[in-house]
């Protein structure tokens, strides 16, 4: 009876590296989003596959494992916000996003300005507009945020104008 428990927890715990290895960029993304002075990058990346730990053995495939993962991210990093009770506005670039991010990439400089706009955002906004730059489709978006799609596509047109002002007032 122990063999089984211990062979169907290490096969829980496989599935599970892979599901971290496999979205491991996204999580680093939504996370650096939420990064404040007192939240940093690797503290927060932490907590979120933690809460994916605890979560996995409860997950019904009801929604794809993408959805999943973001809405765990999310709703962790907000939480862990909320609990520092500040509400970032700036966020420099670490250099463990450094990493994920190509620095010879010539579009770096405007993905660098692109994150510090998202930055001055809200808390849903920049969640919305983290999904909607992940290539997420409005209704995938809908149920990780549980807004509906003619909202997710109305607040949606209302960030990208909001980010178009800012980048004007820059």
């Amino acid at each position: 009876m122990d063999t089984v428990t211990t062979q169907s927890n290490a096969n829980i715990e496989k599935e599970f590296l892979e599901v971290i290895r496999t979205y491991e960029r996204v999580i680093y993304k939504v996370c650096y989003l939420y990064t404040t002075p007192n939240a940093t990058l690797n503290d927060l990346y932490q907590e979120v596959v933690l809460n994916i730990w605890k979560a996995f053995p409860k997950f019904r495939n009801e929604c794809k494992v993408s959805t999943w993962i973001y809405r765990i991210a999310l709703n962790t990093c907000i939480s862990f916000i909320r609990k520092e009770k500040r509400i970032p506005e700036f966020v420099t670039l670490n250099p463990e996003v450094n990493g994920i991010m190509d620095e010879s990439d010539p579009i770096h400089e405007m993905l660098k300005q692109l994150y510090h706009l998202i930055n001055q955002l809200g808390q849903l906004d920049k969640s919305i507009i983290l999904l909607y730059l992940e290539e997420k489709s409005y209704e995938e978006i809908g149920e990780i945020t549980g807004l509906t799609v003619t909202n997710v596509a109305t607040k949606l047109s209302r960030i990208k104008d909001k980010l178009k002002k800012m980048k004007k007032e820059d």
